[in-house]
């Protein structure tokens, strides 16, 4: 099978999206540090690029996130070429890769909440790069974590209000608020 690998800005302007033909991982995989990827061949040498600052994957595509000093139009070519190969040397993104189906736990609502979650918003984020975790459920209130692109993007907090925010109340009464977990 011949990979190809292309590009897609995200709205985050410090992440580029690195889309392949070829499924890369089921769920997602989030490295913001050099350290995090110590068990993970395929991030363990993206962050040898020294304009690497953070790598996600989900399903197809591996978002990079660069260095403020590096230019993507300087970078991206060196970063195609290294996820086309790594994908064609078959690097692992972890060492167990076992596939998991969504666990959801807690009341019936916070179970409905994962579901929307999971269901809506999740590819959403996905296709700019990024990956959302529900963390949890309290008084009105709910709290997630945005990873990969999401994570530090400017518009990150319209997608969480207007976006994630008013889908819930809308489909579920009882949400007053969607906040995100600082990582």
């Amino acid at each position: 099978m011949t990979i190809n690998v292309y590009t897609e800005q995200t709205p985050n302007p410090a992440t580029m999206k690195f889309m392949v033909n070829k499924l890369l991982i089921n769920g997602s995989e989030d490295f913001a540090t050099k350290e995090s990827a110590e068990h993970s061949p395929f991030a363990k040498e993206l962050f040898k690029f020294n304009f690497v600052n953070g790598v996600f994957f989900a399903s197809n595509f591996v978002t990079i996130t660069k260095t403020e000093d590096a230019e993507w139009p300087d970078i991206e070519p060196i970063l195609k070429e290294f996820v086309k190969g790594a994908v064609e040397s078959e690097y692992k993104i972890k060492e167990d890769t076992s596939a998991e189906a969504p666990a959801f736990e807690g009341t019936e609502l916070e179970i409905k909440i994962q579901q929307i979650l999971h269901d809506y918003v999740r590819p959403a984020v996905e296709q700019d790069g990024g990956a959302i975790s529900y963390k949890s459920f309290d008084e009105g209130v709910v709290t997630v974590e945005l990873r990969g692109s999401c994570s530090g993007c400017p518009s990150s907090t319209i997608t969480l209000k207007s976006g994630i925010q008013n889908l819930l109340q809308r489909m579920v009464p009882e949400v007053k608020e969607v906040v995100s977990e600082a990582l």
